[in-house]
């Protein structure tokens, strides 16, 4: 009995412990990295490769994911304008909640689900059947060759797809809101001449460029410290997913707290 009182009790503390220990880890895992990045440029071929398939792969279910957020929001957003007379000022708002929040956002998500799984569920493979330790076994760098090429690639190829994410939504916004809700057209592209900024979009390109390190860096983690066989591959893609999404959510109130602070 009060060996189950005490279990119960210090069960929570013990996970406490462990959640802690965890982070420390990964925190000491990203300085190891931190001083491979500046040596990136001798594996430049892997880079490019992880670009193709990081990049590229996902851009198919961004434009889908783009083509329909742009879509809804003109539509819900007309509901609320709509009964304030005041439709023109779709655009703008349109214009400012995609590149500022919702493509950075959405985007990152859409990577999260198809290439950091992947990153976390190829990793988790290669440590479990141990090609990790054959390549360290060989005096290869297995972080510098494994790592550091897709944290670049994810890096620099997030931001590309944000940006296509913002043209395929506004657009998809734009022509739903002259086509089937029956917007002024110059009006709407007025308010964005005028009121829109290359900052709103540098805001979520920046946005962008900190998610795909942030969420590259706990895919690869995961995927790196896999243990577990079978079962431990399928645990570390869950707990890429779900712990990149919630660092996404995260990191984007910081970021919006920090450049509403500054100005932009």
């Amino acid at each position: 009995m009060i060996e189950s009182a005490l279990s119960f009790v210090g069960s929570p503390f013990l996970k406490f412990y462990k959640s802690i220990e965890k982070f420390g880890l990964f925190i000491i895992f990203q300085g190891a990295i931190w001083k491979r990045i500046p040596l990136f440029y001798r594996r430049t071929h892997l880079m490019l490769r992880q670009i193709e398939t990081i990049g590229f792969g996902t851009l198919g279910v961004v434009s889908l994911t783009a083509l329909f957020t742009g879509m809804v929001e003109a539509i819900q957003l007309y509901n609320g304008f709509h009964e304030f007379g005041v439709e023109s000022f779709m655009g703008y708002t349109i214009f400012v909640s995609i590149t500022k929040e919702l493509g950075p956002v959405f985007a990152s998500l859409m990577l999260i689900s198809r290439s950091i799984s992947a990153m976390a569920a190829e990793l988790g493979t290669m440590r479990v059947t141990e090609q990790i330790d054959a390549i360290d076994i060989l005096g290869v760098d297995s972080k510098a060759y494994l790592i550091v090429p897709r944290i670049i690639a994810t890096t620099l190829s997030l931001p590309l797809l944000v940006l296509w994410f913002d043209f395929v939504a506004v657009s998809s916004a734009y022509l739903i809101s002259i086509t089937v809700l029956d917007v002024n057209a110059s009006a709407y592209q007025d308010t964005i001449m005028r009121l829109g900024s290359f900052s709103d979009i540098g805001t979520g390109l920046i946005k962008a460029a900190v998610f795909g390190f942030i969420v590259s860096s706990i895919g690869s983690y995961v995927g790196y410290f896999t243990s577990g066989g079978a079962r431990g591959v399928g645990q570390s893609t869950i707990a890429a997913v779900v712990y990149s999404a919630v660092a996404i959510f995260i990191t984007n109130y910081f970021l919006s707290a920090i450049f509403l602070y500054i100005g932009w």
